[in-house]
């Protein structure tokens, strides 16, 4: 692990407010950040907390604390129980409420629900009351803590801080750091939902909520929090340039001096084909006889013809058109042209249904060639990644990605669009140097896709030992967290003397 160097300051905690974190809650790449930087952070020394709803979806044990927060949101009194758990040197604190006794993290198969302005305004005062009123283990943590938001969802605690308490005297050398994982969703409502924030109505202006007559909550964190972060060096340039920040470059030009891009980690414990579970034969990169036989279970599981001699393209992750899903499902009648065999693993939301039939039409059309597993399971994800010869990610935007950094430790070279964190973790293959992790292109289209996917099926075919060393040159890449964690403590250093200088 990299030397994690603790900053001069009389810091309780690192204290990250995320709407979702593992092993507790995950619907994508989010709770998984979350919870492996808290563990990175904690192993290196850091004392870090983390603050989330306790779903009842994504129930595990967790001890009452006896602690009740009183929280005045939308007219009512929210009464939050704190729940907590200690794993691997990480407290969890876990808030129930009504509000998050329901079948869904975010929404149902009705759609998003309608108060999440409510529920996550929730989750940011209670983080904020939780530091002062619950005991870890003896006493609570206090004011000399980091706070440490991500996304929309928790974009609301520098803003509370700001307007609820240092007018108070309360928090005022308290630094925030915002986390930009995905700008697309900022929590932009209609405007007569701002008074459910319980915030004066001075609040609601361009130096505030408001945005061209909007509510936006993510808006109004960039502009308070004392520290931006966002999830690749690349993706920090492409959200400053025009057209590339959702509507938002021109706050985060302003703050672009406190704007950080940092490559995710992935748990590389976890994902690691050497050791994985859930893989039916283990191997690594000097030793790659059990790649083969783990594709030859994942065709025969999945219904296809079981075939070495037949490349197979694997997907997993949401349908959704962020992810270029078009691309790729127009894309499939071609690759089964070629010979391919293709596996989607994903789910859509309730806007983008017309994916999943849209997937299973494609299965029932090539039976033996396409298998399209609408949902999500943890451990067939695995199977994928070590099961594929070749992934597909033909993202739009991509943040920064997490597949692509687990297909290359799986021995499986990613193709992908050169894009945001795909640009920053994939190196594109080149023939005439022998170098490269994976294939890119460019262009957003189905040709271009297309001809990637060309380079890869040929390489593959015409030239196995050239493939088997690019395999192993993916397989060998540090993405893990220590890498990562560095940076994210100058970034709290960096906050904390914004608020305390000298």
């Amino acid at each position: 692990m990299a030397r994690l160097v603790r900053y001069k300051a009389l810091v309780t905690a690192i204290v990250l407010v995320t709407s979702e974190v593992a092993p507790f809650s995950k619907s994508g790449g989010l709770g998984d950040v979350c919870g492996a930087l808290a563990a990175v952070l904690a192993v290196g020394g850091e004392r870090v907390v983390t603050v989330s709803p306790w779903y009842r979806t994504h129930r595990q044990d967790a001890r009452d604390t006896g602690i009740r927060l009183e929280i005045p949101l939308a007219g009512t009194v929210h009464v939050v129980a704190v729940h907590h758990r200690r794993i691997d040197r990480v407290d969890h604190l876990l808030l129930a409420n009504p509000l998050y006794e329901r079948d869904g993290l975010y929404g149902d198969s009705g759609g998003s629900f309608g108060d999440n302005h409510i529920r996550f305004a929730l989750l940011c005062r209670a983080a904020i009351e939780a530091v002062r009123w619950v005991p870890l283990p003896k006493k609570p943590l206090g004011e000399n803590v980091v706070f440490h938001a991500n996304d929309w969802h928790a974009a609301l605690v520098p803003v509370y801080l700001e307007a609820l308490y240092r007018p108070l005297g309360l928090f005022r050398r308290t630094p925030t750091v915002l986390s930009l994982h995905n700008p697309a969703h900022q929590g932009r409502l209609p405007a007569v939902l701002f008074d459910d924030l319980e915030l004066a109505p001075r609040w609601f202006r361009p130096s505030g909520l408001e945005f061209h007559g909007d509510l936006d909550l993510l808006k109004a964190g960039i502009l308070q929090a004392d520290q931006i972060t966002t999830v690749s060096p690349t993706f920090a340039k492409e959200i400053v340039s025009p057209g590339g920040g959702f509507g938002l470059e021109a706050m985060l030009r302003h703050r672009a001096a406190d704007l950080v891009g940092i490559v995710n980690g992935i748990d590389d414990a976890q994902w690691d084909p050497a050791v994985d579970p859930a893989i039916p034969a283990r191997y690594d990169a000097t030793h790659l006889e059990g790649k083969a036989a783990c594709k030859a279970a994942l065709q025969a599981e999945l219904g296809l013809e079981v075939a070495a001699d037949v490349p197979l393209l694997g997907s997993v992750g949401r349908l959704d058109p962020q992810k270029g899903i078009e691309l790729l499902l127009d894309s499939v009648p071609w690759m089964v042209d070629q010979g391919a065999q293709v596996v989607i693993l994903g789910s859509a939301a309730a806007a983008h249904a017309r994916f999943e039939h849209r997937a299973r039409e494609l299965q029932a059309a090539f039976p033996r060639s396409v298998c399209a597993w609408i949902g999500f399971d943890e451990a067939l994800s695995h199977r994928v990644e070590a099961g594929a010869d070749l992934f597909l990610m033909p993202s739009l935007f991509e943040p920064c990605g997490l597949n692509q950094m687990y297909s290359m430790r799986y021995g499986t070279p990613p193709i992908v669009r050169r894009t945001g964190g795909l640009a920053d973790t994939v190196a594109p293959f080149d023939l005439q140097t022998d170098s490269g992790t994976g294939f890119q292109f460019e262009r957003v289209s189905g040709a271009a896709f297309r001809e990637a996917i060309w380079r890869a099926l040929d390489l593959w075919s015409a030239d196995p030992a050239a493939f088997a060393r690019l395999r192993q040159r993916g397989m060998t890449q540090d993405f893990s967290w220590a890498k990562a964690a560095p940076a994210y403590q100058a970034v709290y250093r960096a906050a904390w003397a914004r608020r305390n200088p000298g």
